[in-house]
């Protein structure tokens, strides 16, 4: 996988030294890949694509509970067996404990790591943009958290 994102790298590097309309979408840096031959179209396998719109409906089903609290229903935890990554969908009104822990935790490290990258990305902009000031970065969302769900039970209240 590493060489094919590698390769739509190079792709996108090449279609922003030529046309210099960065920032693009990434579709019209494919198309352009696509019509000089540097990348061809893929052979979907309908099976991997069904599964593939099927995991993004069930992230996208919701429902409210007494209180009127939105929650999403399907839960997913990834686990590699024999090198290859598997993806068991669980719902949350009758998935274990132990299940839902592990999905809990996955997600709660996808969310870690992405604030770790946020991070070290304004750090690195700042360095570039040292005349600047420097742009500050809050990641204790407690307060955010807190305003949001204040505000949604008020909604839910006047409802």
């Amino acid at each position: 996988m590493a060489k094919y994102n590698e390769q739509l790298q190079r792709i996108w590097h090449q279609f922003e030294e030529e046309n210099g309309e960065v920032p693009t979408t990434s579709r019209q840096a494919v198309a352009w890949g696509v019509s000089r031959g540097l990348i061809t179209m893929p052979e979907v396998d309908p099976l991997d694509r069904l599964a593939e719109d099927m995991s993004k409906a069930l992230r996208e089903e919701y429902r409210k509970d007494k209180y009127g609290r939105k929650y999403r229903v399907n839960h997913a935890v990834r686990v590699t067996k024999a090198g290859i990554q598997l993806t068991f969908w669980g719902m949350i009104d009758s998935s274990s404990r132990q299940f839902m822990e592990k999905s809990f935790g996955q997600r709660r490290k996808q969310i870690v790591g992405d604030c770790l990258q946020l991070k070290t990305d304004v750090d690195v902009f700042n360095d570039k943009n040292p005349k600047e000031e420097p742009i500050q970065l809050v990641l204790n969302f407690a307060d955010d958290v807190e305003e949001i769900q204040s505000l949604k039970q008020t909604k839910n209240r006047a409802a």
